[in-house]
């Protein structure tokens, strides 16, 4: 899995946090963005806390992620604010790249990689008498793909507490935990809360007291 912040908004933090100060004072936009930095912040930390989250719609992120299934994508664009562009099967002659889940890996790697072979071996076979896009329905949804994701930081913080969690399938919970780890260093004080409740508001809302997670009374 490679997942890369391509672009963004210059100065997230700043941005929201100048929008947050509009709605409260008469002044025009550049001069808020002007004020210090420090207090802006600070400013934007207690609108999130309130739990105004609408001015942090402001800044946006665009992701570049590959290495990933046709399973992970397939979740991932049920997260319906945001923008998508993924890589075509139906244009695309797919090589030989899946993705071997741990479980999997541990104790049916063998016999996973040997049917894997059969599919693309078929799959080349179809290709040389029928459509690319008929070929394609063979593959499985372990197929490696690519996918531009751009999403908005409000989007972005309901994504990172549904999927960062443990109990979000695993190979999008990597990708989520890689997402926000990269949008903590543009944007630190959007996202310095961001992730699982559990870790966030000591809550879980599945009240799932046998994860590991789960938040202790000390908490």
């Amino acid at each position: 899995m490679e997942v890369s912040l391509i672009a963004h908004t210059p100065e997230p933090d700043i941005m929201a946090a100048a929008a947050a100060l509009l709605t409260h004072e008469n002044s025009d936009f550049d001069s808020l963005k002007r004020r210090n930095a420090e207090q802006l912040k600070k400013i934007l930390r207690a609108v999130i806390d309130m739990g105004h989250e609408s001015v942090v719609e402001h800044a946006s992120f665009t992701f570049a992620i590959s290495g990933v299934s046709r399973a992970l994508t397939h979740q991932l664009v049920r997260h319906r604010i945001a923008s998508y562009s993924q890589q075509s099967q139906r244009y695309i002659e797919q090589d030989m790249h899946y993705v071997i889940p741990p479980s999997i890996k541990r104790q049916f790697a063998r016999r996973y990689r040997e049917i894997m072979e059969e599919v693309w071996q078929l799959y080349d076979e179809l290709k040389q008498h029928v459509p690319i896009e008929d070929a394609r329905y063979v593959l499985p949804n372990a197929t490696c793909s690519r996918i531009l994701v751009t999403m908005n930081a409000r989007s972005l913080l309901n994504f990172f507490e549904l999927r960062c969690c443990l109990h979000a399938q695993w190979e999008i919970r990597m990708l989520a935990w890689k997402m926000l780890k990269l949008v903590r260093e543009v944007a630190p004080t959007i996202f310095e809360k961001a992730g699982p409740p559990c870790k966030t508001k000591h809550t879980c809302p599945m009240d799932k007291k046998d994860c590991r997670w789960y938040p202790k009374k000390s908490d």
